[in-house]
């Protein structure tokens, strides 16, 4: 193909999750009281610790992460999800379109890391809980909020650098609700042979790693919490960590799907289906799940509104 036959694409049409105008208005104030429940939920939880001096371990310091996380993972992509459903057509600037796609994927990666490094918090936690202090150190914190933004920014400049080398033709619209990579690549006239490797091997390496790391961790978990010889032992040790767990299960069983299978058997309709689980429903229920399963959380929260009542 010529040189002549391409277009230079200055902005993109983003399709949005579907395409019957009677679901438009029933989605657009079921996303935005997701949004809003998102905002409330993870803001109260960030707030709620940084106020709560008894909540000042590793522990809630990682979960204030995974909150701020979450609040800008869902940020970066469901405000321009609700354009969708009150305009004819959702359009983007390239350059907003590569910076959407940019943020997704640095919080997205750091989520996938973040969620690793809980559970190995949990793990020391049960299982070494006379080093845990000396463990999970203030240095020892700092190395591990260093290492999972990292991980993220070093992902996402890599998948993006490799996005702007390719050529865009006439086609411009996006069959996705946000500037995701693989919908993206769908686009290119160009090979996109070496894109599709790297995110393939990216994303095994953070989905499959962090995901090994939470497995191996559990299995460690697990094992010493059948020693336990009391039953008021073992359940508090299990609800320390059910809360992790389904959070777990829910965020990384969206994103496999999504991501790790070839180009040629995934479908992009059920990829939007995946992608509403962990772009907005996840970050909705994280600040949930940790609050209503947390004896701590509750108890914090229960002391702030009895402070600001005497107020």
């Amino acid at each position: 193909m010529t040189e002549g036959n391409y277009s230079t694409v200055t902005e993109f049409v983003l399709a949005g999750l579907t395409e019957q105008p009677e679901l438009h208005l029933p989605l657009f104030l079921l996303f935005l009281g997701i949004y809003v429940l998102t905002v409330v939920g993870n803001l109260g939880m960030i707030t709620l610790i940084s106020l709560s001096s008894h909540l000042h371990t590793p522990m809630y310091y990682l979960l204030s992460s995974l909150s701020f996380i979450d609040l800008c993972n869902s940020t970066i992509v469901t405000p321009k999800m609700l354009v969708n459903f009150v305009v004819e057509k959702n359009v983007i600037s390239f350059p907003q379109c590569m910076t959407q796609l940019y943020f997704f994927l640095v919080f997205g990666i750091s989520e996938c890391h973040m969620l690793a490094t809980m559970a190995y918090d949990r793990y020391v936690a049960i299982c070494s809980p006379l080093l845990y202090n000396v463990t999970m150190s203030p240095q020892v914190c700092c190395w591990l909020f260093a290492e999972v933004y990292s991980m993220g920014l070093v992902g996402a400049t890599a998948h993006t650098v490799c996005l702007l080398r390719l050529l865009f033709c006439k086609a411009d619209v996006i069959n996705h609700y946000f500037c995701d990579l693989l919908p993206l690549l769908e686009l290119s006239c160009s090979s996109t042979f070496i894109n599709e490797v790297v995110a393939l091997c990216l994303s095994a390496f953070n989905i499959l790693l962090p995901a090994l790391t939470i497995l191996s961790s559990y299995i460690f978990i697990i094992a010493s919490i059948l020693r336990i010889r009391s039953t008021e032992g073992r359940f508090k040790a299990f609800s320390t960590c059910s809360s992790h767990i389904l959070a777990v299960a829910v965020f990384f069983g969206s994103l496999s799907f999504m991501y790790l299978q070839p180009s040629s058997v995934s479908s992009m309709n059920r990829g939007k289906v995946s992608s509403v689980f962990y772009t907005t429903v996840v970050p909705m229920l994280n600040p949930l799940i940790y609050s209503l399963k947390n004896r701590d959380v509750k108890i914090a929260l229960k002391k702030f509104f009895e402070k600001r009542k005497f107020v």
